[in-house]
């Protein structure tokens, strides 16, 4: 693609750096077939290549942003489905990732909209704030259908049946390896997901330090800040992003790291483009070692000696989260070890196409967000599994939330496959009857 930016609007790091994606751009149209949006709303403008020529228009011409235009950025979900499929290797992420930063900056959005996104910004990447928001929307609940807002609604119905209690696990700390040494690692434990289900990072602690791994919960760790991040709300995120990085590199020199391990993989995307996020910064170099051993946690288990189970008799859908798959390039790793594990693992008819979470999404763009939660369950549910298993706090609210069959993290399964306790979610799930008791 041609781009006619001039050499003053090109020592913008950010301006040279979008410049160098668009010209990547060859306008194929592959990314079309695999966006989500396009697909339901059949509109260009709702593709990632209608998006990039928005883009494009918007920077080179400086001009604010105008309605159409943010309402067709704001619809995309981020799921980078585009990046996996694109055959020019056009770095979508960054540039959506300017884009809403750039429209943050320029555009004064309605006050109903203001307001909203603030709210978010300061309740969920803080998990005591989120957890006394869970409360209240579970006490609102049943009045949701009064809302004239769906996007209230839709805040209102995202509170689970249960707020599971706070983990102290959370708390900074270290868990000394249970077998021999072979790793020393930091676990991300995050923001939302402490208080959505603390039952993860428990069972990822049990795990890692069960197969060897001596596991740091670092003080001063906290929110990745993906949430703001792709709010637009750069310098926010990078608060909160400098926060972990200075964390984990008084870890990294200090008794040493050799893994920062996350497994809410949204989180994971985020953390691993701390370089480029921060490459203008003075943590840049320290963003670029953290940024170099950040893990999904399927890929350390990976290099872990998981044992080989048996056959549990247990049907696994794996649900494949678009920034496990697509973000961050991860598309067997956890099913490899679910089978290893002993468990029979499918997959549902077009895995690639998001559930509709994404983030805050599901919250912003609630009516979209439910016709994609909705095809998703509807592709899961049509394998008959006894469980769906997936690797994102944001993907098991979406589906859990249309479907009657439970609903757990890759993690909590292998934990329990390999002697930690049966996934709370079982119990709380009707629908799920064991054939036979997990064997050890």
């Amino acid at each position: 693609m041609q781009t006619m930016f001039t050499p003053e609007q090109l020592k913008d790091p950010a301006i040279e750096r979008s410049n160098q994606i668009l010209r990547n751009c060859v306008h194929c149209g592959f990314c079309t077939a695999t966006c989500p949006t396009y697909q339901i709303l059949g509109d260009e403008l709702d593709s990632p290549r209608g998006r990039i020529y928005l883009i494009k228009d918007m920077l080179e011409n400086e001009r604010v942003p105008d309605e159409k235009t943010v309402k067709h950025i704001d619809r995309c979900l981020s799921c980078l489905a585009c990046m996996s499929t694109c055959p020019s290797g056009v770095h979508y992420m960054h540039l959506i990732d300017h884009a809403r930063d750039y429209i943050e900056q320029k555009y004064k959005r309605p006050l109903t909209d203001r307001m909203l996104r603030w709210v978010l910004a300061r309740i969920l990447p803080y998990p005591m704030r989120f957890r006394v928001a869970l409360l209240g929307a579970k006490i609102g609940r049943p009045f949701a259908r009064f809302m004239p807002d769906a996007r209230l609604r839709a805040m209102l119905e995202m509170a689970p049946k249960v707020i599971p209690p706070v983990s102290r696990n959370d708390d900074p700390q270290t868990f000394s390896a249970a077998a021999p040494r072979k790793k020393r690692v930091a676990l991300m434990t995050g923001c939302a997901q402490k208080a959505l289900n603390t039952h993860i990072n428990d069972a990822t602690i049990r795990l890692l330090t069960r197969l060897g791994c001596e596991v740091v919960v670092a003080e001063g760790a906290g929110c990745c800040g993906a949430l703001t991040h792709h709010m637009g709300k750069t310098s926010e995120s990078h608060r909160t992003g400098a926060k972990n990085i200075r964390a984990w590199t008084a870890e990294m020199d200090g008794d040493g790291l050799d893994a920062i391990v996350i497994n809410t993989s949204g989180c994971g995307t985020t953390v691993k483009d701390y370089g480029h996020m921060f490459r203008n910064d003075p943590l840049a170099a320290d963003a670029a070692r953290i940024a170099g051993i950040a893990k999904d946690v399927s890929e350390v288990l990976m290099d872990l000696d998981l044992p080989t189970g048996a056959d549990q008799n247990l049907t696994i859908a794996y649900h494949a989260a678009c920034s496990l798959q697509h973000g961050q390039q991860i598309k067997t790793y956890p099913k490899d070890l679910l089978k290893k594990a002993g468990f029979t693992v499918v997959e549902p008819s077009d895995p690639h196409l998001c559930c509709g979470s994404a983030g805050t999404y599901n919250l912003m763009q609630p009516e979209i967000s439910k016709q994609l939660r909705d095809r998703k369950v509807k592709t899961l549910e049509a394998k008959k599994p006894d469980i769906i298993a997936a690797g994102n706090i944001g993907c098991m609210m979406q589906i859990g939330s249309a479907s009657g069959i439970p609903i757990v993290h890759t993690v909590e399964l292998l934990d329990w496959a390999t002697g930690g306790p049966r996934p709370p979610a079982l119990d709380r799930a009707e629908s799920f009857e064991p054939k036979v008791p997990i064997l050890r």
